[in-house]
């Protein structure tokens, strides 16, 4: 629906609350209930915390943990079976070319999932320590 000048409806205005002019305003205590500091003049700013409880209220509550620390992008053996032959070196350029991995800001790391029967040679990449022995296994090198 388009706005044009007669489809536009004026805003309902409401009628300010008149504090502090005896009972035909709004009652006794004027809208600020009973005693206490919220309810004297200057007192709207409401009660004042100090100390690491403030801190501790004002931080927001979310559960579980998130690491600050990056997790590397993750190649299992068995990827690396299927898709490479003995031929090349693995470096974290080739697998981001053969898109293995999003990203090689991360790092990369090669973990043992699955079986390794192909002889390959892994550099400048993270290797888990069965990974490494797969490899070696298998006859392939890890710098």
């Amino acid at each position: 629906m388009a706005i044009e000048l007669h489809t536009i409806k004026s805003p309902k205005n409401r009628s300010k609350k008149r504090v502090g002019r005896g009972n035909g305003g709004k009652g006794t205590y004027s809208g600020r209930g009973l005693k206490g500091q919220r309810s004297r003049t200057g007192g709207a700013g409401g009660l004042k915390r100090f100390g690491m409880k403030s801190a501790l209220l004002k931080v927001p509550k979310l559960r579980g943990f998130k690491s600050i620390y990056t997790k590397k992008e993750a190649v299992s053996l068995s990827t690396l079976e299927k898709t490479m032959d003995g031929s090349k070196i693995i470096t974290p350029e080739l697998l981001k070319e053969m898109k293995l991995i999003r990203s090689i800001k991360k790092g990369v790391k090669i973990v043992a999932n699955g079986e390794l029967t192909k002889k390959i040679a892994v550099k400048g990449c993270g290797v888990s320590a069965k990974a490494k022995e797969a490899i070696e296994k298998a006859g392939g090198s890890v710098e």
